[in-house]
């Protein structure tokens, strides 16, 4: 069972002010996850802000348009950063206020902020360029960059005592990290081959004759671009089914916070699937309004109680 703080001692103004920078960070820059996170009580949402901001700075070196030997030293110096918060040593009037909350933040919570080391290894991926040949080779990456967050937020989260198969919870919220980063890369797949970068495996981008990449609105001539994402999303439904154990584990609200933000990206995955070109002609969203019916399922227990059901009937 993994334990978290559901409540905390009086909280000082400059520590206030350090989540509240973070809190304007993740609803300014990651409005999925602000959705999601909102449905927590104040504790936790608070950290999952921090832990948000922190991710938010690594993100933004390796997307900016600096040197790759800049870029490297940058994530270095966070990495330092990071050291300073596990070692306890940034104090409460640092001028940093990412590491302020991210140190109240590891303090109050059991963070595995090793996480955030692996973070900074996928971002460096992304920086020496790394392709992929393999979905095996793939998931090396979406562990680091998503796989770790999932991790990460189970450390805010944590599971209900005598949550049945919680030593487990871990391996489930490394899968829905992968379940959402690989709905990332389908959404992006566009944006991202307009930067250089190409993250879906190559041996299926051959399979389906897309390995001459996605440099406009249309498929590659000749090739299979349907197939290609009926397949990721086929592996991508896989992994959610796989993750979505974690949420009979959690706390009604905790619970309720992840089925959103895990539900809005499975509505994404529909949305891709039925229109597969779609994704080449521009980031596909869904409105305010769903988002908010999908939290209100979420809010309700709707999803836990489906996984639970599922969960049993393979058992008996």
């Amino acid at each position: 069972m993994i334990r978290t703080v559901e409540s905390e001692q009086h909280v000082s103004a400059p520590v206030l002010a350090a989540y509240s920078y973070c809190e304007a960070v993740t609803g300014q820059q990651a409005r999925n996850f602000a959705y999601g996170i909102r449905l927590l009580p104040t504790p936790k949402r608070r950290a999952m802000s921090a832990l948000y901001a922190f991710s938010r700075r690594v993100d933004d070196i390796g997307d900016g348009t600096l040197a790759p030997d800049v870029k490297a030293a940058r994530l270095q110096d966070t990495r330092a950063l990071l050291t300073r918060v596990r070692d306890g040593r940034v104090d409460e009037d640092d001028t940093d206020p990412v590491a302020v909350a991210l140190s109240h933040t590891a303090a109050y919570f059991p963070v595995p902020l090793g996480g955030l080391d692996e973070l900074i290894d996928g971002v460096l991926m992304d920086v020496r360029g790394e392709t992929y040949e393999t979905w095996d080779d793939l998931k090396v990456y979406c562990r680091c960059v998503a796989g770790a967050i999932g991790r990460l937020s189970l450390g805010v989260f944590g599971t209900e005592p005598g949550a049945r198969g919680a030593e487990r919870a871990p391996e489930y919220a490394d899968t829905l990290g992968l379940a959402l980063q690989l709905t990332n890369i389908l959404r992006d797949v566009r944006e991202d081959a307009a930067d250089g970068r190409t993250y879906l495996p190559a041996d299926d981008l051959a399979k389906f004759g897309c390995s001459a990449g996605f440099n406009g609105s249309k498929p590659p001539e000749g090739s299979d671009f349907a197939g290609l994402v009926h397949f990721e999303v086929r592996r991508a439904r896989t992994l959610f089914a796989e993750g979505y154990r974690l949420l009979p584990m959690l706390d009604r609200r905790s619970g309720a916070c992840v089925a959103a933000m895990a539900g809005i990206y499975r509505r994404l995955l529909d949305r891709i699937e039925r229109e597969p070109e779609a994704v080449l002609r521009g980031r596909v969203s869904l409105p305010g309004r769903e988002k908010a019916y999908v939290a209100v399922r979420g809010l309700s227990g709707l999803d836990a109680r489906h996984v639970s059901r599922r969960t049993v009937r393979r058992r008996t």
